[in-house]
C-alpha cells in the first residue's frame, strides 16, 4: 500500500491546487503534502465529565503522529452525555448520537481524503459509533478510550454515578436525609473520566481492547493517569506501523474477535448495552454475528467479575490487580479466548499477552472459574410470544432465575416514573414501560431512573421491569429490555393489559405473557398504532430510518 493511498489524490494532484493552496495556509510545507494524513477525530466538550478531558488528549495523539512524520489533523464530532440526559426528554438523543458520531466520522475522513482515522472518546455511544465509524471506512485506525474516572466518597462510602441515582430512589422512600441526598449528588463523580463500574462506557471500551481495536490496557488506565497520556502518544505512532502494513480494521474485526469481544464482556459482567452495540459493529464489519451467537456465547462462558452495578468494585480496582490484559492472559490460558487474532499493535492477541503480567493471586476483584459468580454469562437473550424476535436480559443470579407476577402498565419511562414514587407499584410486580423502543421513544432511551428508584425503594428483589427501551449499564436488577418486536409497531407488549401475568424464566429463556393465542389476536384488532411523538428533525428521520434493537438500531439498512 502506497503511504498516503487517499490523501494524495488532494497534496499530489497538480489538477488539485486550490487544496494544496488550503493545506498550505493550515501550516503545512511542501514536504507534509507527501506524507501520510492521519484525522483524529476527538468527541471531547466541556459539558460531561466522561469527555471534559478527551481535547487535550487528542492533543497527545498528534504528538505520536508528529514523533513518526506522520500528518496528525484533529476533528471534533458530537457527544451526547447518557448520565446527565438520564431521566429527560434529552435521552432520546443518546442512542441516535452512537449514528451521528459514526456518520460524522466517515464524512470527514472520506470529505477529506485521510489515510487513517485515530478516534478520542469517553461517553457509551462514542466507542460504537466511532468503531462504526472505523470499519465502514476500513482505513488503518486506532481507538483511544479517554479512561475511567475516580470513586467519590461520602460517609466512609464508596460512591460512583448510579450512587446518584440510587439516592434519590432513597430520598423518595424516606431513606436517606436531603443533607445526604445533596452530598452524595457532589461527591459521586470527583472529576473528569467515564462512569467508574461496568456499565456501558466501561463495557465497550473493555470489549473493544479485546477486539483487538486499541492499544493494551487502554479500557483500564485511568482517564487523568500519566498512562493514558503516554498511552494516547503510543496510539500517534502505532499509525505509521498500521499504514505501513495496511493493516485495516476488517483485518482485526473478524467473527473469531467479536467472540472475544462478546466473552470478555460476560466475564466482565458488562452492560446489554452491548449486545445492541455488537450487533450494529458486526453489521459495519460485514460479518454474521447474530442475537443466537451472543446467546451462545453467554452459554458457555461464566461470569467472574464482582464488578458494580451488582457487585461490589469498580474499573480502577480492576485496573489495581493487573487491567483488561491480565483478565485477558486468564481468559486465554483457560481456553476462553481466540489468541490467533490479530491486533492493532500488528501481533496477535497470544502474542500481547505474552508480555504481561498475569491476574495478582491475592485478589477477589475477578474470580477462578473454578468458583464462578456465575457459572454461564448473566446476558440472557429471552424469546416467547411477549418478545418473538428477542430480548434481552441481564441476569446476574443475585436477583434470582425466574420471576412471574401481574403486569403493572405504564406507557413510558415518565408515568413509571411518578407510578413508582406515587407508590403504585407492590411486590410481586412486574413493571412493563412500553412506547420507548427505537421509534417510539423514539431514540430507545435508557430506563435507570425508574430502575434505581426501585432499588432505592428497597424493591430490587421483589419487583421485575420489562421494557421496549434500554437500560443503562448501571441499571441491575430483575430486568428485560429490547423486547422487540416494540410496541410502536404493533409487538406484543403493546397488547399488555394490567394484571395479565408475566414470567421471565432465565433458566429457559423465556418471556411469556399468560393469555392465550385468541385473545392476543383480539387484542391486536382492536390495537391502533399511535402517530410517532416527533414530526421533524433528527429524531424524526431516526425514527423513519432505524431497524429494531434485535438487528442493532442500525440507520443505514432500509
Amino acid at each position: 500500500m502506497e503511504l498516503n493511498k487517499y490523501s494524495k489524490r488532494v497534496t499530489q494532484d497538480e489538477t488539485q491546487p486550490a487544496a494544496q493552496a488550503m493545506l498550505h495556509a493550515i501550516g503545512l510545507t511542501k514536504e507534509d503534502l507527501k506524507k501520510p494524513f492521519v484525522g483524529i477525530a476527538s468527541t471531547g466538550f466541556e459539558g460531561n465529565p466522561c469527555n471534559m478531558h478527551l481535547n487535550e488528549l487528542a492533543r497527545n495523539v498528534k504528538k505520536g503522529t508528529q514523533n513518526v512524520d506522520l500528518v496528525g489533523l484533529i476533528f471534533n464530532t458530537i457527544g451526547v452525555s447518557d448520565g446527565i440526559s438520564m431521566g429527560t426528554p434529552g435521552m432520546r438523543y443518546s442512542l441516535p448520537s452512537r449514528d451521528v458520531i459514526a456518520d460524522s466520522m466517515e464524512t470527514v475522513v472520506q470529505g477529506m481524503s485521510y489515510d487513517g482515522l485515530v478516534t478520542v472518546v469517553g461517553c457509551d455511544k462514542n466507542m460504537p459509533g466511532a468503531l462504526m465509524a472505523m470499519l465502514r471506512l476500513n482505513r488503518p485506525s486506532v481507538l483511544v478510550y479517554g479512561g475511567t474516572i475516580a470513586s467519590g466518597c461520602h460517609a466512609g462510602r464508596k460512591l460512583n454515578i448510579v450512587s446518584a441515582f440510587e439516592a434519590w430512589g432513597e430520598k423518595v422512600a424516606g431513606k436517606i436525609s436531603e443533607e445526604d441526598y445533596q452530598a452524595v449528588k457532589e461527591k459521586a463523580c470527583p472529576g473528569a473520566g467515564a462512569c467508574g463500574g461496568m456499565y456501558t462506557a466501561n463495557t465497550m471500551a473493555a470489549s473493544i481492547e479485546a477486539l483487538g481495536m486499541s492499544l493494551p490496557y487502554n479500557s483500564s488506565n485511568p482517564a487523568t493517569s500519566e498512562e493514558k497520556v503516554s498511552e494516547s502518544v503510543m496510539a500517534g505512532e502505532v499509525m505509521k506501523i498500521l499504514i505501513e502494513k495496511d493493516i485495516k480494521p476488517s483485518d482485526i474485526v473478524t467473527r473469531k474477535s467479536l467472540e472475544n469481544a462478546i466473552k470478555v464482556v460476560t466475564v466482565l459482567g458488562g452492560s446489554t448495552n452491548a449486545v445492541l452495540h455488537f450487533l450494529a459493529i458486526a453489521k459495519a464489519a460485514q460479518v454474521e454475528f447474530t442475537l443466537e451467537d451472543i446467546e451462545r456465547i453467554s452459554e458457555e462462558t461464566p461470569f467472574l467479575a464482582d464488578l458494580k452495578p451488582s457487585g461490589k468494585y469498580l474499573m480502577e480496582d480492576v485496573h489495581r490487580v493487573g487491567g483488561i490484559p491480565a483478565v485477558m492472559k486468564y481468559m486465554l490460558e483457560n481456553g476462553m479466548l481466540h489468541g490467533d487474532c490479530l491486533t492493532i499493535t500488528g501481533r496477535t492477541v497470544a502474542d500481547n499477552l505474552s508480555q504481561v503480567d498475569s491476574l495478582l493471586d491475592d485478589q477477589d476483584v475477578i474470580r477462578p472459574v473454578q468458583n464462578p459468580l456465575k457459572e454461564t454469562g448473566h446476558l440472557r437473550i429471552l424469546r416467547g410470544n411477549l418478545a418473538p424476535d428477542g430480548s434481552v436480559a441481564k441476569i446476574t443470579g443475585k436477583e434470582g432465575l425466574t420471576f412471574s407476577g401481574p403486569a403493572k402498565v405504564f406507557e413510558g419511562e415518565y408515568a413509571a416514573n411518578d407510578g413508582i414514587r406515587e407508590g403504585l407499584v407492590k411486590k410481586g410486580d412486574v413493571v412493563v414501560i412500553r412506547y420507548e423502543g427505537p421509534q417510539g421513544g423514539p431514540g430507545m432511551p435508557e430506563m435507570l431512573k425508574p430502575t434505581a428508584a426501585i432499588m432505592g425503594a428497597g424493591l430490587g428483589n421483589d419487583v421485575a421491569l420489562i421494557t421496549d427501551g434500554r437500560f443503562s449499564g448501571g441499571t441491575h436488577g430483575f430486568v428485560v429490555g429490547h423486547i422487540s418486536p416494540e410496541a410502536q409497531v404493533g409487538g406484543p407488549i403493546a397488547l399488555v393489559k394490567d394484571g395479565d401475568l408475566i414470567t421471565i424464566d432465565a433458566k429457559k429463556n423465556s418471556i411469556t405473557l399468560e393469555v392465550s393465542d385468541e385473545e392476543l389476536t383480539e387484542r391486536k384488532e382492536s390495537w391502533k398504532q399511535p402517530s410517532l411523538k416527533v414530526n421533524r428533525g433528527v429524531l424524526y428521520k431516526y425514527a423513519r430510518t432505524v431497524s429494531s434493537a434485535s438487528q442493532g438500531c442500525v440507520t443505514d439498512e432500509f
